[in-house]
């Protein structure tokens, strides 16, 4: 009698419990996909550039204005130093090598053994130079999908989306780099780095100088002297 008794009390109040249960696991089951909904809703944040590797080998198709140079450039912060090796349309080779003291030296190696130097208040460009530019958004540029970001109003930068690697610049003169090759961690033997001798000779300043197919050498580097100023910032 007593067993019966347990088995009937217990019968009864099963009823009850269990739709406590559900309602709890009910309740838990809408809130998770009420949080799981809102994250959803979450915009993804704004990617930001790639920094330059400190070392690097890259092939460059510059444009402006139809004037075209290939740029062959060597960027090394380990060592402190970047290095612009430009031919000009069936015109001269200027090399542009500078230093993060501020130091740079522009000079061709041809029979008429030009050189000017310069000393600015600021070195070559920081890896993380492109911190804080403002990200406009995805498109489509040289057959890539690429990130875009504007630094200072002075330059905007293409990263693919995919590799992350750099594809085009256009600087504030409205000049374009096409980036042709991009070597992770390649670097040039020192010796290529020795500027020549005639270049401690006399040289002249590079404000007075005109363009190098006119006979003399400018600076035509890859970031002049005002923008790389304002990337250093």
């Amino acid at each position: 009698m007593a067993t019966a008794a347990a088995r009937t009390t217990s019968a009864s109040q099963s009823p009850v419990h269990v739709p406590v249960l559900v309602t709890i696991i009910t309740t838990m089951l809408l809130c998770s996909s009420i949080v799981g909904a809102a994250k959803g809703n979450e915009p993804e944040p704004e990617p930001t550039p790639t920094p330059w590797p400190e070392q690097f080998h890259s092939i460059l198709m510059m444009n402006f204005s139809g004037e075209l140079e290939l740029i062959d450039l060597w960027y090394d912060w380990t060592n402190g130093r970047n290095f612009n090796i430009i031919q000009h349309q069936l015109g001269n080779i200027l090399y542009d090598l500078e230093w993060n003291n501020g130091t740079s030296f522009f000079y061709t190696l041809d029979s008429d053994r030009q050189c000017s130097s310069s000393q600015l208040e600021v070195g070559i460009l920081r890896p993380n130079w492109l911190d804080g530019a403002t990200y406009l958004g995805q498109r489509q540029v040289d057959g890539f999908l690429c990130y875009v970001w504007e630094k200072a109003d002075f330059i905007t930068y293409y990263e693919d989306v995919e590799s992350r690697r750099p594809v085009h610049w256009v600087f504030y003169t409205g000049r374009e780099a096409h980036v042709m090759t991009y070597e992770v961690g390649a670097a040039l033997e020192d010796a290529k780095w020795q500027v020549p001798w005639y270049c401690f000779e006399e040289t002249t300043p590079v404000a007075a100088m005109e363009d190098v197919n006119g006979g003399t050498i400018t600076q035509r580097g890859l970031v002049d002297f005002a923008a790389r100023g304002i990337a250093n910032m």
